[in-house]
C-alpha cells in the first residue's frame, strides 16, 4: 500500500511529484548516494527542488519496526515549522509498504533561496565569521532555535553545522533531520549535550571562546553561568574526547 502526498500549491507539477512511481522516475543532479537511499536536484519553473528517494529501512525487522526514515525526516520538518523554526518547505512526501514491511519512500523539498551551509563558510574561513556583529545575528538565531527544540523535549541528534543554512539577509534554517526525536529524563539531558557538542565542534576552530560562551547563554536565556551550566558546559567541552 503506498500513501502520497503533494502540496496543492504545487499541483502544476503533479506530472513529476504526482506519485512515487513518478518520483522514482525522476532524473537529476545526484548530491548524495548510500545504500538506502539518495539525494538528486532538479529543476522546474526556475525552482530548484531536492528530491530523497529510500528504497530501504534497514535490515530484519527495522523493515516492520519504527518510523522509516523518511517519514521521520517529514515529520520532524513539520514540527519545525509548527515550531516557528526556519526550514524548507515540504512539497511532497510518501512511502509505500507491502506486507507491513516498508518498500520505498520520498521526500521533496524546495531549495531555500540563497543559502549555503554554514560548514562550507568555516571551511573557506568566509570573512563573515570575523564579522562580530553577523556572528552575534546568527548565534541568537540558533540559541532560540536550539532552545526551542529542547523545550519540546526534542534533539536533533545530527546538529552540525552543516545541516545549517545561512541565506544572504542574515537568516538562519535548520535541515536534515531524520534521526531527531523526543526524549525525557536523563536520556534528554544526554541529548541536549549531544547537540550542544556537534555544534561546538566547529565552533571550537572558528569561534573565540567568548563568542562561544555568549552563544551558551544566549542558548540559556541567562546574563551569567550558574553552577549547573557550568558542569554542563564540561560535559559540552568534553562530549567527543578521544573521539576526533
Amino acid at each position: 500500500m503506498a500513501g502520497w502526498y503533494l502540496d496543492p500549491q504545487y499541483r502544476q507539477l503533479v506530472a513529476d511529484f504526482g506519485s512515487l512511481d513518478a518520483v522514482f522516475a525522476l532524473q537529476g543532479e545526484r548530491l548524495t548516494k548510500d545504500p538506502l537511499s539518495e539525494v538528486i536536484r532538479i529543476e522546474r519553473g526556475g525552482v530548484r527542488y531536492y528530491v530523497k528517494r529510500y528504497w530501504g529501512a534497514g535490515k530484519g525487522l527495522r523493515r516492520y519496526i519504527g518510523r522509516p526514515r523518511v517519514k521521520a525526516e517529514w515529520q520532524n520538518l513539520k514540527c519545525f515549522a509548527k515550531w516557528g523554526i526556519p526550514t524548507a518547505a515540504i512539497v511532497a512526501h510518501g512511502l509505500e509498504r507491502r506486507a507491513g514491511a516498508f518498500v520505498r519512500g520520498a521526500l521533496i523539498t524546495r531549495e531555500l533561496d540563497h543559502t549555503e551551509d554554514l560548514a562550507l563558510l568555516a571551511n573557506r574561513d568566509d570573512p563573515r565569521l570575523a564579522e562580530p556583529g553577523w556572528v552575534d545575528g546568527i548565534s541568537r538565531q540558533l540559541a532560540r532555535a536550539t532552545r526551542t527544540l529542547h523545550d519540546h523535549h526534542f534533539t536533533h541528534n545530527d546538529l552540525k553545522w552543516r545541516n545549517l543554512l545561512v541565506n544572504d539577509r542574515g537568516e538562519l534554517f535548520f535541515i536534515d533531520c531524520p534521526t531527531g526525536s523526543f526524549w525525557w529524563g536523563p536520556l534528554l539531558r544526554y541529548r541536549i549535550v549531544k547537540d550542544l557538542a556537534c555544534l561546538d565542534k566547529v565552533a571550537k576552530h572558528k569561534l573565540s571562546r567568548s563568542q562561544r560562551l555568549r552563544f551558551y547563554l544566549q542558548y540559556r536565556g541567562r546574563q551569567r553561568l550558574n553552577a549547573a551550566d557550568k558542569r554542563r558546559i564540561r560535559q559540552i567541552v568534553e562530549f567527543f574526547e578521544g573521539r576526533e
